[in-house]
């Protein structure tokens, strides 16, 4: 609906009517987006009562493990109780689940920055080339948008957190051996929460999925890889999810079209300005250059030209989040083009290559040439001003890289 809104087929009213559908319940997002994917890695770390990701809000059963959590929490920091605390249960071991459960099911390219915030605050010093080594080796095991047509109710429906955990135990994808708000071990998160006249309960999951098309097992998966992968070149070092990407796009090799806006986009598609095979960059879209805003808006329309047969690519210092679906998009690439990375030279009709089987990213250009060119710059005080950003200034300059997880309690010379 969105590409037919793109392409003017359609208008704001039916766009409207078609999204509020898809968000059908206070409190809920159907879209595996970055919300989710919390919700999905913070029950992997044992960091949930189990089950309780997804559940609806408004529902006794929510209600009820609502309460649940509340008298979990009471047990665990009474005296007699014994005391178990954050810093208790987020270790090395609860990390890495966080980041199978991610690449598992395809969850957000926010968690790329995301998780490692959260591992250095817990003094962990994880970086991309753990996500893309551990993207190697586990299988991709879900279809949720992006990745696929149904929604996260209906991963819930499949079997949910609890057939994914106990998969995934019983695989030796996941450790065990943490600590949780439930107690030692994760295996008993390979149950779900139940209500009956009895209270609240925890039932063991179904032996299979209920939706094979949607949760799949692990010796069965849809995949083999987690679709994570680091790009590096004389463009920068940047992420790129392919697990929505059909395998004839993960290369693709075109002239550059720049924007140092992702509005500016729009009126060039209107204008028939991308009907050719292109690699769009969209640079000055990283945190200290604008806070990093969602890219989302530029989805509709790659993914049009990309099904009108064109060759079609984003490169970008900015961020896709839960919107990377099936245009190829390599994010977050540094040094950003507010610090004067290699974006910033680069010009209309550069033949850029990127290359998520080999780990490329690139323009054919050579070291003098490109080294040589001016560097653009980009006006961003609009982007500074207005609904209190004024507050945010010294974030985005005290920002790190986003391999450092673009924090400013650490900058990248650390």
């Amino acid at each position: 609906m969105r590409q037919l809104y793109a392409e003017g087929k359609i208008g704001k009213d039916e766009l409207l009517e078609a999204e509020s559908e898809s968000y059908h319940s206070p409190g809920t997002c159907t879209f595996y987006g970055t919300a989710n994917s919390n919700q999905m890695l913070v029950e992997v770390m044992g960091l949930h009562v189990p089950g309780a990701a997804f559940i609806h809000p408004n529902t006794p059963l929510r209600d009820a493990l609502t309460e649940a959590a509340t008298e979990q929490v009471i047990r665990l920091s009474r005296p007699q109780g014994g005391r178990l605390g954050l810093a208790d249960m987020v270790d090395e071991k609860a990390i890495v689940n966080a980041l199978v459960a991610l690449l598992v099911t395809g969850g957000s390219t926010n968690h790329t920055i995301h998780w490692i915030a959260i591992a250095r605050a817990a003094g962990i010093i994880i970086d991309w080339n753990d996500y893309s080594e551990l993207s190697s080796v586990v299988p991709s095991m879900t279809r949720i948008y992006p990745n696929g047509q149904e929604d996260i109710n209906a991963f819930h429906d499949a079997g949910g957190t609890s057939f994914l955990i106990r998969e995934l135990l019983n695989a030796g994808y996941l450790h065990e051996d943490v600590k949780t708000v439930m107690g030692p071990g994760l295996s008993q998160y390979g149950q779900m929460p139940q209500l009956s006249e009895s209270g609240l309960t925890w039932q063991p999951a179904p032996e299979r999925s209920l939706r094979p098309d949607v949760l799949s097992s692990a010796r069965q998966p849809f995949a083999a890889d987690g679709g994570l992968k680091v790009l590096e070149g004389n463009l920068g070092r940047g992420v790129i999810k392919v697990s929505a990407v059909a395998s004839e796009h993960h290369c693709v090799e075109a002239p550059a079209v720049v924007f140092n806006d992702q509005n500016e986009l729009k009126a060039a598609f209107d204008a028939g300005d991308l009907d050719r095979d292109c690699v769009v960059v969209v640079r000055f879209q990283g945190p200290k250059a604008n806070g990093m805003p969602e890219l989302h808006k530029l989805t509709p329309y790659l993914g049009v030209l990309q099904d009108r047969g064109f060759k079609i690519a984003l490169v970008t210092d900015g961020r896709m989040s839960g919107a990377s679906g099936k245009v190829p998009a390599a994010i977050h690439v540094y040094p950003e083009a507010f610090d004067g990375g290699p974006l910033a030279r680069i010009q209309a009709g550069d033949l850029v290559c990127l290359d998520a089987v080999n780990g490329t990213l690139s323009v054919r250009l050579d070291e003098g040439a490109l080294a040589a060119r001016e560097v653009a710059t980009q006006d961003l005080s609009a982007h500074h001003q207005g609904y209190g950003r004024e507050l945010f200034g010294w974030m985005r300059r005290g920002a790190s890289n986003p391999e450092q997880g673009a924090s400013v309690f650490w900058t990248s010379e650390a």
